[in-house]
């Protein structure tokens, strides 16, 4: 029981902390649509059950031991935060007019999103091996250890699903929407800032 209890006060404290899952999920709630958000926080809760897989076979032991290998996961979703902060810092205004829809995005490429920032995030690796590593006892049998995995997996599908349902609120969303501009270039800011964080961290590591 007691180890529940540190899985799951773990696992709420990791969905809360700021992130490149938060700066993804927020922004596709506000400026695409609730049904955007919701899809990108179900990728992400994909990409936390890839994390959780890996660790479950083993392979989280070899990401833990490999240097070089831990350095290529990281120089990947540092390179992919940059990508997407990018993409959205050089988006084009859609209009002078606050009420022009912003670009659809498909169900699948919303689901995508939300997968790849968070598969490719490498604080989300080490939260994963960590967490199964350090807190989980050995003895712990593989079924418990699997409703562990797919807890975590929930826990952020529901956060973000959350996190997109308040910014895609009405009210919010109408006073933001004027200042969408600006937001895009807030949020591909910061998601370049945590890619270039990640690199320079490796390098000096």
């Amino acid at each position: 029981m007691n180890e529940w209890i540190a899985v799951i006060t773990i696992t709420l404290l990791a969905c809360i902390s700021p992130g490149p899952d938060f700066a993804m999920v927020s922004r596709n709630g506000l400026l695409l649509s609730r049904r955007a958000g919701v899809f990108t926080a179900l990728g992400i809760g994909m990409g936390v059950l890839v994390h959780v897989g890996y660790t479950l076979l083993g392979l989280g032991w070899v990401l833990q031991q490999s240097l070089w290998l831990f350095t290529l996961l990281k120089l990947a979703g540092a390179a992919y935060l940059v990508y997407l902060g990018i993409n959205m810092l050089r988006a084009r205004p859609a209009s002078e007019h606050a009420d022009t829809p912003a670009p659809a995005l498909s169900d699948l490429a919303a689901l995508r999103s939300g997968f790849l920032t968070n598969a490719l995030n490498p604080k989300t690796a080490i939260f994963i091996v960590s967490l199964f590593m350090g807190v989980v006892r050995p003895e712990t049998g593989v079924a418990v250890q699997m409703a562990y995995g797919v807890f975590i997996a929930g826990a952020h599908v529901a956060w973000f699903s959350l996190v997109a349902l308040c910014f895609s609120a009405g009210r919010v969303r109408e006073k933001l929407l004027a200042a969408r501009r600006w937001i895009d270039q807030v949020f591909g800011g910061l998601l370049v800032a945590f890619g270039a964080s990640l690199a320079i961290a490796q390098r000096s590591s």
